[in-house]
């Protein structure tokens, strides 16, 4: 089957838009604001073989690790000798198992081409979920090993042959301080794959009725295969551009009384590019340890950002590549490691070192660092407010500056790289949770200065309105994101404990603890780092 431009471009538009499609019903079925509201999730459509061949608009961090969760899947069918049939649903969130950390459940199902005992393709959903269970409320806390953070979920048969096993669902919602909120997220997961099933099933029935050289279309073997080389072609092509040599970058991670670096060694060769993690340090006893498909999903997202937008998102960009890791560093934890915040901070330190090292390579392609934090707050309690008790978790991320360039100038208050999520409405916000936002706005003067300033951080102030249990993860609250080219460091960001008629209180980094009603807590998100001399 001989593909032209056009024909391609057209294929791979509509396996995009099936994944497009999968999360607008996602968001539209979920029941947390979390999915609903932020938009905290990610689909994407796979091969048989479990890479890459399409994917929405969505969380970087979720979908260059996906791939690992889909193998994994396909891995645990293979030692049980089962085969996988036409209505199951497998789902995963173990983090050594292809997982980034507990809130992320991956749901997979696969598509079948009448008369095949083999799938054609497998199509994926990855939703954060607000609660998992574990020591305290969110599932990010302040852990030192993995059982704490909620409930391990290997890859399990949610459906068999399209029955759902209602003990399995139970037993997960269970395990969860808002169950019902599990139960209609993990529906409407299933609803998003239901809805992506019918589009692939009407894709291959529109191929066939056309009368065209192959009768599957976009999931035609041909097209599949062509959009992963495609891929892998426009890589190499930028490689065999580069300059053949080695360059190193470091950056490191908050601790209370220390550091953990990651450092990087990137090599440039003619068969590819060599990413040697190797000597970044042990993996800690905190929640900041990173799982090897944690740095594989920040090496993604940068060879992404590198090539066109035209050339098609497939596991064909990691063709060229090797990534070298330590088991038992900070980039490759090993059980039964805290993973909480390596998904989430660490992520974004990654992409910083790689960032720089790239600056180093490319000069004129260097970028300042951005905020360099999710700045997470997940929050807990008895709501109330209706005359009921009920319990509620909240889970948010919050944006920042970004790093300037020569292109231009750092974006103010906006969630950078790793993570694509948008905010919480605010009216959303106190309808859903007891809280109340006094203050939401841009953090004037954070950003780096430099020919170029970095972008402004937000300042976020809000008040609980029933005794809560709240956990911080947040990092570049001692010292800034670092500019570039003679830029100068963004503002590192702060925490305050803010209590009626006292002066606020600095709060550390990372932190847990009990809130009474009425207390409030104020964030202040980094800013960018500058590009260039003044």
């Amino acid at each position: 089957m001989k593909l032209n431009a056009i024909q391609l471009t057209l294929y791979a538009d509509q396996l995009q838009a099936v994944c497009e499609e999968m999360g607008q019903v996602l968001q539209l079925s979920a029941y947390s604001p979390n999915i609903r509201e932020r938009r905290d999730f990610s689909a994407a459509l796979f091969d048989r073989r479990g890479r890459l061949v399409a994917q929405g608009n969505n969380i970087p961090v979720h979908l260059g690790s996906m791939s690992t969760a889909v193998s994994a899947v396909l891995d645990a069918a293979r030692r049980r000798g089962e085969q996988l049939r036409d209505g199951d649903v497998l789902l995963v969130n173990d983090p050594f198992a292809g997982g980034t950390h507990l809130p992320d459940i991956t749901a997979v199902a696969p598509f079948f081409t009448p008369g095949s005992s083999q799938p054609r393709a497998l199509l994926a959903v990855r939703a954060h979920h607000a609660d998992v269970g574990g020591m305290s409320s969110g599932s990010l806390p302040l852990s030192s090993e993995l059982l704490q953070e909620g409930l391990v979920i290997p890859p399990v048969w949610l459906c068999r042959a399209g029955v759902l096993q209602e003990d399995l669902l139970s037993l997960i919602c269970a395990n969860s301080r808002t169950p019902d909120e599990r139960r209609g997220d993990l529906r409407a997961q299933l609803a998003s794959l239901q809805r992506g099933l019918l589009r692939l099933a009407e894709l291959r029935s529109g191929a066939s009725e056309s009368g065209g050289p192959d009768a599957d279309g976009a999931l035609s073997e041909a097209v599949l295969e062509t959009l992963y080389h495609y891929s892998a072609t426009a890589l190499l092509e930028l490689i065999q551009r580069l300059p053949r040599t080695v360059v190193e970058a470091r950056d490191f991670l908050e601790l209370p009384d220390s550091a953990v670096w990651i450092r990087l060694r990137l090599q440039v060769n003619p068969q590819g590019l060599v990413f040697d993690f190797t000597q970044s340090d042990d993996q800690v006893p905190a929640p900041l340890n990173a799982v090897a498909a944690i740095t594989q999903s920040a090496v993604f997202y940068l060879l992404r950002c590198l090539l066109p937008p035209e050339v098609p998102c497939t596991s064909g960009l990691l063709e060229h590549v090797r990534i070298l890791t330590r088991r038992g560093s900070i980039v490759d934890a090993v059980p039964p490691a805290a993973v909480a915040g390596g998904n989430v901070e660490t992520s974004q330190r990654i992409v910083d070192v790689l960032l720089q090292a790239w600056g180093i390579l490319q000069p004129g392609q260097a970028v300042a660092c951005s905020q360099g934090s999710m700045n997470n707050l997940t929050a807990g309690g008895i709501d109330l407010r209706f005359g009921e008790r009920a319990p509620y978790a909240y889970y948010e991320t919050a944006g920042g500056g970004h790093g300037a360039s020569a292109a231009s100038a750092g974006l103010s208050v906006r969630h950078s790289h790793m993570t694509n999520s948008l905010n919480t409405p605010i009216e959303a916000l106190e309808h859903a949770y007891p809280m109340r936002i006094w203050r939401y706005g841009l953090r004037r003067g954070s950003g780096g200065r430099g020919r170029l300033r970095g972008g402004d951080g937000l300042v976020r102030e809000l008040e609980f309105l029933a005794d809560s249990d709240v956990t911080m993860l947040s990092q570049r609250r001692s010292s800034g994101p670092p500019g570039t080219q003679g830029g100068s460091s963004g503002r590192p960001g702060r925490n305050l404990l803010i209590r009626s008629g006292l002066k606020p209180q600095l709060l550390p980094g990372t932190f847990s603890r009990r809130l009474q009603r009425n207390e409030g807590l104020c964030i202040e998100t980094p800013g960018g780092g500058g590009y260039g001399e003044d």
